[in-house]
């Protein structure tokens, strides 16, 4: 049977207004682009109006187009009629309609604005474009955006009533920042501030705060603004100008509407105009460089330079220490032993630390280590030690054979090249890169340096995971397995976060679709407001962030050849979602019960076809990425369980892009929005946030449309309200339509057994997910989400016995030694055996030459001890 298509009579002005629908608009707005390409014809212009409206009414049969869907179809049907000069001109008017309206759109006075010329605030043109067009962000959001991501002018440029981001606490790990307005310069560098955040922004404290002029900023962006000028750069790499006019106008809109948000490395740095962000600022979130060869120049020189240069840039970077030799092995060269692959990670965590001394955001660290490698259990236990690794996240690369030596409660080898064999010396420095299953598969030797059973490695780091909610682990042989470049290009590491799986030297932008960003409201009943989901909006946003982010590979500055070598032949992107939990919320579905993994599946499948399809329609478009090959790319895990539609396409047209999706946390950008982040469920409808611009309340907006009687319905869930499993199933629904991998994290309550623990990571490896993370509540001392409004005061404590610890250490280090001076007793040395003199439990052993304390006191011994 036939469905009757309904005549189209009305549509949505920008406005929200609803109004009838006239055909003649669209023919007087086609005859204008026909005559100004000297292309008039009647015949064909009533045709192709004819064709719109027929689209239209077969694409809009349930619901009220909008002025841009028609406007879309306009552009739709002139390309397909084969009229692309009359499109690019149609374009073109397009773009000169918008510009007109913004140069005669009057924006009106938000709230703040409102309020501060109430309080006879004197205000500059800066302040009220600023507050004016970013009040579709809460009051924390806009602390983030003005933070974050605004271009800002120079601080010599500040003047009276314009809006700076002051610093009103120092704190080298919590510091606050807040927004307001300068009333006063006095002497040129010291400002008097009217607070429009913060605790200062009270009667108490007459709204008044005192800052030097060095510690504030004068952002010179809107969010509007800033999205604009993403809009504009991202766009500008199309072939012409037609083009460009075309995918600013998509792009921006997307997001205008929230559709898409960018990471905040596109964010922060995407200009083509005279801010030049784009000449210094890499544009990626996600950097793995190689594995340090087992030299000290690769391991200082090439390794250490490489990290410095990323964080500089403002990315993230993960690596693997797999390859350097074990803790005490001999090394040649100086005739010493080597302070092993833990101690070089620590250094490269020092360093991440410095460049978070020295620039507006910190840089962020991921280092791994194989399940193989003898330092294992060190690496396991590292971070309780203090001051070991602080500035790193670390996971453990656990492979296939381990898991099914932990199920078969089998024995483990820990192992390493046999890099003292004199006949593979020369092999060793060649071709050793960390892939113990390579280098074995060649039949080159390894030296076996201890056995254990596999259990017991596998409850160490459950052990640990659920102590400190570190190590994290990811199942690297079946990230390889179901790789889209398993073919060409092994995944050795990820980004800081886990989500994003890498090669050496890959590199991976991110962008996320807002997916509580497509739902109509279509009433109201007992229990609050109604929503549907829009699937054709969701399914066109998915299209636009895939070109937007395969832009993003042209539009990026390179600072290592390497990188742009490599991703230019392969293309990764990494397409994620934010606001999964207040989507579900809106579509009254309780998160992670079965209603929601079935909606679930359906949600993400939809996504991912879509950009799947996207992708190959680019390549036909723009070509290829040049390591596709049809019949292997098919053939991945990945690839095998994807629809038969996608596959066909893909097969007909190519892929644009290696890998397509990935599932990042999106902490900063899902707070800006004030939304879910990432795939999590909301951590509490109400609860605090440590970060650092200060210690800020946070309350669910979406909870106070269905609050009733201080109750909220059932399909209203935290994340501490779920159970392990719960979690765990989520991740696995979402890991199946995603080629990457996730960030994802499992909480559970304080009370959660060890046993329970090694139960949870089983059920993940068998659900088919790619790493896991749980954290315990309270298993640190410091907390950046709480339900109690004394975390940030338990916060500082802990901090200050941090620092207290190390300052007590180091002054009875310094005592210790200061009592040994000028006495004849002897300390060290080999006449008074190998007790380290300061600490009394470690032993004295020599590393490179000198000696020092085994337990990592620090204690320095003299160069001519005998072990």
């Amino acid at each position: 049977m036939l469905t009757q298509i309904k005549k189209i009579t009305k549509v949505k002005k920008r406005t929200g207004e609803v109004v009838d629908f006239n055909k003649d608009k669209i023919k007087i707005a086609i005859s204008k682009a026909m005559v100004a390409t000297d292309s008039l014809n009647e015949l064909v212009l009533e045709s192709v109006v004819d064709k719109i409206v027929l689209v239209l009414e077969s694409k809009f049969m349930t619901k009220v187009p909008s002025v841009e869907d028609v406007q879309d179809v306009i552009e739709y049907v002139l390309i397909a009629s084969e009229l692309s000069v009359i499109a690019k001109a149609y374009i073109l008017y397009r773009e000169d309609r918008r510009r007109i309206r913004e140069a005669t759109e009057e924006t009106e006075d938000s709230i703040d604005v409102k309020k501060l010329r109430e309080q006879n605030v004197e205000l500059s043109k800066q302040a009220v474009e600023v507050l004016n067009n970013s009040q579709q962000l809460s009051e924390l959001g806009k602390l983030i955006f003005l933070d974050r991501y605004s271009v800002k002018t120079k601080k010599e440029d500040i003047v009276v009533g314009d809006l700076v981001i002051v610093l009103t606490k120092e704190d080298y790990k919590f510091p606050k920042k807040d927004i307001g307005i300068v009333k006063k310069i006095v002497d040129k560098d010291k400002l008097t501030i009217h607070m429009i955040t913060g605790v200062y922004a009270s009667k108490e404290n007459n709204f008044e705060f005192f800052q030097e002029r060095q510690r504030c900023e004068k952002p010179s962006e809107s969010v509007n603004m800033a999205y604009k000028r993403v809009a504009r750069a991202v766009a500008s790499v199309e072939k012409d100008e037609m083009q460009k006019s075309k995918y600013f106008e998509e792009f921006w809109s997307a997001l205008k509407k929230n559709q898409i948000q960018p990471a905040g490395r596109i964010m922060t740095g995407a200009s083509i105009d005279e801010f030049g962000y784009t000449s210094n600022l890499t544009l990626y979130n996600c950097y793995v460089i190689p594995s340090p060869k087992d030299s000290r120049k690769s391991i200082i020189k090439d390794t250490l330079f490489s990290l410095v240069e990323v964080f500089s840039r403002g990315g993230g970077c993960g690596l693997a220490l797999s390859s350097l030799r074990p803790k005490y092995s001999y090394v040649k060269g100086v005739h010493g032993r080597s302070s092993g692959s833990v101690s070089f990670g620590n250094l490269y965590s020092f360093i991440t630390g410095l460049i978070e001394q020295g620039g507006s955001r910190r840089g962020a660290l991921m280092l791994m280590l194989a399940d193989w490698h003898p330092d294992i259990v060190d690496f396991i236990t590292a971070k309780k030690k203090l001051g070991m690794l602080e500035n790193a996240n670390i996971s453990v690369l656990i492979s296939d054979d381990l898991m099914d030596a932990v199920v078969k409660d089998e024995m483990w080898n820990l192992e390493f090249p046999d890099y003292e064999n004199e006949i593979y010396h020369d092999i060793y420095d060649e071709e050793w890169d960390g892939d113990l299953k390579a280098w074995k598969a060649k039949n080159y030797p390894t030296r076996i340096y201890k056995s254990i059973k596999a259990r017991d490695l596998w409850n160490e780091i459950i052990t640990s995971a659920w102590e400190s909610a570190e190590p994290g682990i990811v199942f690297i042989d079946r990230y390889n397995k179901m790789s889209n470049s398993y073919y060409y290009n092994k995944v050795v590491a990820t980004n800081p976060c886990g989500e994003q799986g890498l090669p050496p030297w890959g590199v991976c932008n991110l962008g996320h679709l807002y997916l509580a960003s497509f739902v109509d409201k279509t009433g109201d009943d007992e229990i609050g407001p109604i929503y549907d989901i829009n699937w054709d909006e969701l399914k066109k946003a998915s299209r636009t962030l895939v070109r937007f982010l395969d832009n993003i590979i042209d539009l990026t500055p390179y600072f290592f050849e390497e990188n742009e070598r490599l991703q230019k032949s392969e293309r990764r992107i990494g397409c994620g979602t934010l606001g999964l939990a207040e989507l579900l919320i809106k579509l009254r579905i309780k998160y992670g019960s079965p209603e929601s993994l079935s909606f679930i599946d359906k949600l993400y499948k939809t996504i991912t076809s879509e950009m799947y399809m996207a992708s190959a329609l680019i390549a036909e478009e723009k070509g290829f990425f040049s390591k596709f090959d049809s019949n292997k790319f098919l053939a991945s895990g990945f690839m095998r369980e994807m629809p038969e539609e996608v596959r066909a396409k893909i097969k007909e047209k190519g892929m644009r892009n290696v890998s397509i999706t990935t599932q990042a946390p999106t902490g900063t950008v899902g707070t800006m929005l004030g939304t879910s982040t990432g795939i999590e469920p909301y951590f509490a409808f109400k609860f605090y946030r440590q970060s650092r611009l200060g210690f800020h309340e946070e309350n669910i907006p979406i909870a106070l449309e269905y609050a009733k009687d201080n109750k909220l319905p059932d399909f209203f869930v935290g994340a501490m309200d779920l159970g392990p499993t719960e979690h765990i199933k989520v991740q696995a629904a979402i890991q199946r339509w995603t080629d990457s991998s996730i960030s994802k994290t499992a909480n559970v309550p304080s009370n959660f057994t060890i046993e329970e623990t090694k139960e949870l990571y089983i059920k993940a490896y068998e659900l088919g997910c790619k790493g896991v993370t749980i954290y315990r509540d309270n298993s640190r001392s410091e907390q950046v989400l709480s339900t109690d409004k004394g975390q940030e005061k338990k916060n500082e404590d802990s901090v200050k016995k941090q620092l207290d610890d190390k300052a007590k250490n180091k002054q009875q280090s310094e005592s210790e030694n200061t009592r040994n001076l000028g006495q004849d007793k002897i300390v060290y040395g080999a006449d008074a055996g190998n007790n380290c003199p300061n600490c009394k439990v470690g032993i004295m052993i020599k590393l490179g030459g000198c000696t020092e304390c085994s337990r990592g006191c620090g204690f320095k011994g003299a160069c001519d001890l005998k072990t």
